[in-house]
């Protein structure tokens, strides 16, 4: 199967994600942008109240005067001081708890996807969006939000303040507004495709160096490793040159804003200057207003030199935008319930990607609480019957029925309630033990859980753990071996007591000394249930009801271990190479 990237969501998308989420927190919102424009609005304070002092000492005002001014300043700057410490921790929260929310959602749709789709993502370009876009995406709100929102309302504000001083110097002030336009407008269209190129390139890199640490053992094995790393460097320089190429813009830009910031100036201490000496303005408005521009340089400055972090935080919003465009599974109405724990399929086939046939016509019938072992060569298609078996995977052809009810009626999310499968992976999440057994059933008390793991033979090796059912497993910590996780997910089974089980289980190669204890727990963790095993090992197959034999995708031979010995057949085969007592020449079915 071919890999995919997941989708990119358009600016109108992204904004509409955004504001679902901050209209979620709608009172906090507004406190938060109100006490963010008190700090504004007391900043201005300062510029004025120097304006005022000029006028007075020109006039020749008392010393109280300068007093009054200083006392104004000083509690000005302390109410601005506080009202954005606050402000910032408001704005910081409300963009904490939308991108968590989001990043909540992403998870969320990811997990839902049909098996099929999830398949095909490509995992690097998953994990870096929930990964480095989610990173950026945070540092954009907590960080870089608080300083847009202050900013532009500052922005706005002082040029009101300069246009209430006298409405000629506001317009000289408006002078440098093209400048800064040409320069956006410049560099916005530039740079845009290098972020989404250069985000884009990341998840390359996290593909290439993810894939090469999973296959680690084949890539010494065949003594790959001088090309993998050929290929992250590869990944990487390109990340590297759409970096760099993002910084030369940049630079450019930001010289650009330097030279607006002149012309403004400039205009606002020529059209004062001309002012005062026709006695239209006072000095002290003069001034009031070239401290207001200058006030500006920060907060315009500011604004525009975030763009990049601006860019790339959008960029990565996008992304995470994407994956919520992705359709989830379609839950099915209310329907007929199986009426039983039969499994059947009909006419079922299955190719991958407009490939040739992995499953081709296949009928098969399990009766409540039979047991059948699926056997076969590798690549006979027992993994992609099995999957189709436990509503995991739909077929390209034919129709599977639970209890006479086909799953397409009856929804992924019924057929979950009834069917469980037990694939080839196992995860042993990190925490208490407990806490990972009771994912099968959040509500399981203790009792329950060690019940479950007695009858999987696990509980005698849990209780052995320095802290028994509380121990910390997974990651960085108490490492399980295999046959104990595959006991684990047994038990789990057991919990989640499904009317049918479906197997694929990665047990213990032949003639290691946990092998037959697994096939004891598989067999007690499925007792009474319908079940199907795809059976790695022949013994498996041995202790089934019925053993129905593969060959590229079709059901070649069907009946009891001893039947189909006698026959002579394929399962003949198999049994004698796997057992060493034929000279048959076929592969053994592992």
């Amino acid at each position: 199967m071919s890999s995919e990237v997941l989708p990119i969501a358009g600016s109108k998308e992204t904004w509409r994600v955004l504001w679902q989420e901050i209209r979620r927190l709608k009172m906090l919102s507004v406190v938060a942008a109100v006490v963010i424009t008190g700090a504004s609005a007391a900043g201005l304070v300062a510029p004025w109240a120097l304006g005022v002092l000029v006028d007075d000492i020109s006039g020749d005002a008392d010393r109280s005067a300068v007093v009054r001014v200083v006392l104004l300043i000083g509690g000005a700057a302390l109410l601005s001081g506080v009202l954005t410490a606050v402000g910032v921790t408001l704005v910081a929260r409300v963009g904490e708890t939308v991108l968590a929310r989001i990043r909540e959602q992403v998870v969320d749709r990811v997990l839902r996807l049909p098996a099929p789709a999830l398949d095909k993502i490509r995992t690097g370009d998953l994990l870096s969006r929930v990964g480095d876009d989610v990173a950026s995406v945070a540092a954009a709100l907590t960080e870089i939000g608080p300083v847009l929102l202050s900013a532009s309302l500052t922005i706005v504000l002082t040029g009101a303040g300069m246009f209430a001083l006298d409405w000629r110097l506001g317009l000289a002030g408006l002078l440098a507004t093209p400048m800064y336009l040409l320069a956006l407008r410049w560099y916005l269209p530039r740079s845009a495709p290098f972020y989404r190129r250069e985000r884009l390139a990341m998840g390359e890199r996290s593909e290439a160096i993810i894939t090469s640490l999973r296959g680690s053992a084949t890539v010494r094995a065949y003594r790959l490793e001088e090309a993998q790393l050929e290929r992250i460097g590869d990944r990487s320089a390109v990340a590297r040159d759409l970096s760099l190429n993002v910084f030369k813009l940049f630079s450019t830009f930001s010289s650009r804003i330097n030279h607006a910031e002149f012309v403004g100036l400039t205009a606002i201490l020529v059209a004062g200057f001309y002012l005062v000496r026709a006695d239209a303005v006072t000095v002290g408005a003069t001034t009031a207003a070239a401290l207001y521009f200058h006030r500006l340089f920060n907060p315009i400055g500011g604004l525009l030199m975030q763009f990049d972090q601006i860019q790339t935080a959008a960029a990565g919003l996008a992304r995470l935008a994407g994956v919520l465009m992705l359709k989830p599974t379609e839950e099915a109405l209310a329907g007929p319930a199986p009426a039983d724990a039969s499994v059947e399929l009909t006419g079922v086939g299955h190719s991958y990607d407009d490939g040739p046939l992995v499953v081709d016509g296949v009928s098969l019938r399990i009766e409540p609480g039979e047991r059948v072992a699926l056997v076969g060569a590798s690549g006979a298609g027992k993994t992609t019957l099995a999957a189709i078996a436990a509503g995991v995977l739909m077929p390209t052809a034919g129709v599977v029925r639970l209890g006479g009810v086909d799953i397409r009626e009856l929804g992924e999310a019924r057929t979950q309630q009834q069917v469980a499968l037990l694939s080839q992976e196992v995860h042993v999440f990190s925490g208490p033990l407990l806490d990972d057994v009771r994912l099968a059933k959040a509500s399981a008390t203790v009792e329950e859980v060690e019940a479950a793991l007695e009858l999987v033979g696990a509980l005698a090796w849990v209780r052995a753990l320095p802290e028994g059912l509380e121990s910390q497993v997974g990651e960085n910590a108490h490492q399980l071996t295999g046959a104990q996780a595959q006991q684990v997910a047994l038990a789990r089974l057991v919990l989640a007591d499904p009317a049918v089980a479906v197997l694929d289980e990665a047990t213990a190669e032949a003639g290691s000394a946990g092998a037959r204890e697994l096939e004891r727990a598989s067999a007690a963790a499925t007792a009474g249930r319908t079940t199907l095993v795809v059976a790695h090992r022949l013994t498996q197959a041995e202790q089934a009801d019925r053993i129905v034999v593969l060959d590229h995708g079709r059901v070649v031979e069907s009946g009891t271990h001893a039947d189909l010995l006698a026959a002579g057949g394929r399962y003949s085969q198999l049994w004698h190479s796997w057992t060493g007592t034929g000279t048959a020449k076929e592969g053994a079915s592992r």
